[in-house]
Formats: structure tokens, C-alpha cells, sequence
């Protein structure tokens, strides 16, 4: 169903849609199953999500109460530029969470596209993107679904994790706050829509400074795995186009996309 605007709360961003679903598979296949038809970027949020989508095709578990909700858009700019909103999201997820956790919770992003609390695994972002010729009113361009999972009420089974992955947490486990999901929606939307605006307005480097400022282990030693290959180094930013920088014993290295796995704290 769609929410009358009226009943949206005020900070609900102008020109943003708002569809809540029962029930789906995907919330990012759903996104861009309607994008053709949508007059306008639309958050698209399910109760239950029966086949949701982690990076490099793994499987998105999605326990009662917890959070799936994409962004349907067509956002301006060249395919490169729309990882870059993967960035967005995570800024926008850190802010929501930090509103819904307050002051007390350790909130952190991990390259690429996750965000810690307490220092376990709370939320994940998967981009997808298709071009889909043209939508409603003559719309071309890109069609790109913003995928967000949030674990407001349980962390999933950790027994599937591999090994070095970071474990789950949930909000209510670590903070005792309950948070639906649409209150959560409430928060993240307005959110999204104010990082999204730097970027389309100012461009990618304040997004990066703001990312670099929340980023987790910056400065440690991490190690990333690309394929069947690793590297451990000092993880030392991001550079303009979000790649990993990572400076290890053969030099200063810039990882586009890789697995990272962090060194065990005493």
C-alpha cells in the first residue's frame, strides 16, 4: 500500500514516495520492477522478505521485525558514479541508527557497505543497477535500486558466517530500544535525502571527509580479499572514486572492491 502524504511524517522528504508491502521477495527486485512506472524516487519497504540479497549473491536473512527497504531511483550522473551512493546510504544509515540507538551506542561504517554498532554487524547496503530504457514520462537513464537491512529486533544465525566475518547484532539486543520499521523508515529517508543533496550539489568529497570521520579501523591494519588473493596492510582512507586505500609491504595500493576482515583486538 501506499501512505497518503498526509499521514507521512513532516520531515518526510518532498518529491520522495513511500510504498509499504506485506510481503516480497526482493525489496531491490521489487524496486526495479517498478521503477518504469514510478513518477518519482520511492522507498520501498516490506514486513517480510522472503529472498533478500547480500553482496556477491549471498543470501540477506530477515528475522521478525527487522528492516528491507530500497530506494527506486534514476539519480543523475555516468554508471561510475553511482557507487558513490553506497556512501550515501551509509551516511544515512549512521545517522538514522545513531537517532534510534542514542547517545550510548559505538556506531561505525566498514568498507564498503556495512555499519557496526558495538562493534557487530547491524546494517548492509547492496546497490543494483539496470538500464531499463525509458520509465514514465519519458524518463531514460539508469534505474538504481538502494538496498538497506537493518537488524532492528534480532541478529540472524551467526553459524553461516565465514570465518574473520564480523558478527550480527541487533539494536534492541545491544540498546534495549524497540524501533518498528517504519519508525526506522521515518529516520533513514530524510537522511538519505539530505547526504544525497552534498552529493549532487558539492560532489563526492564531502561525503568522503564525513565518511572518512565514522569509518571503522582507520588507520589499522585490515585485510582485504579480492578473489582467491589477499593483502593486509594499514587501511589509510578512501580515495575520489571510494576505492580502499590500503598501504602494505609492496606499497600503496587502491582496492576498488574486496572482502575486508579485521585483525583480532587483544
Amino acid at each position: 500500500m501506499t501512505d497518503p502524504a498526509e499521514q507521512r511524517p513532516q520531515t518526510w522528504p518532498a518529491g520522495v514516495g513511500r510504498v509499504v508491502l506485506p510481503r516480497v521477495d526482493s525489496t531491490n527486485a521489487e524496486a526495479l520492477r517498478q521503477l518504469p512506472t514510478l513518477g518519482a524516487p520511492t522507498w520501498i519497504m516490506t514486513r517480510d522478505q522472503t529472498e533478500g540479497r547480500a553482496r556477491r549473491g549471498r543470501g540477506w536473512a530477515m528475522p521478525a521485525g527487522n528492516f528491507a527497504a530500497s530506494l527506486a531511483a534514476r539519480p543523475p550522473g555516468t554508471p561510475a558514479d553511482l557507487s558513490l551512493y553506497s556512501f550515501v546510504a551509509a551516511l544515512a544509515l549512521y545517522d538514522a541508527l545513531a537517532a534510534a540507538c542514542g547517545p550510548a551506542a559505538r556506531l561505525a561504517i566498514k568498507w564498503p557497505n556495512d555499519v557496526l554498532l558495538n562493534g557487530g554487524k547491524v546494517a548492509g547496503i547492496l546497490l543494483e543497477s539496470t538500464g531499463q530504457g525509458m520509465g514514465q514520462g519519458g524518463r531514460g537513464g539508469i534505474a538504481l535500486a538502494v538496498g538497506i537491512g537493518v537488524n532492528l529486533a534480532a541478529a540472524p544465525d551467526a553459524a553461516s558466517l565465514e570465518p574473520r566475518a564480523v558478527a550480527p547484532v541487533s539494536v534492541l539486543g545491544e540498546t534495549g530500544h524497540k524501533v518498528s520499521p517504519e519508525e526506522f523508515l521515518d529516520l533513514l529517508a530524510p537522511a538519505f535525502a539530505r547526504w544525497q543533496r552534498q552529493l549532487e550539489t558539492l560532489g563526492f568529497a564531502p561525503i568522503r571527509s564525513a565518511w572518512l570521520a565514522r569509518a571503522a579501523r582507520l588507520g589499522e591494519t585490515i585485510t582485504a580479499r579480492i578473489g582467491a588473493t589477499t593483502r593486509s596492510g594499514r587501511f589509510e582512507g578512501i580515495d575520489d572514486s571510494g576505492a580502499l586505500i590500503l598501504l602494505t609491504q609492496g606499497g600503496r595500493e587502491a582496492i576498488p572492491a574486496a572482502e575486508i576482515f579485521f585483525e583480532e583486538v587483544a
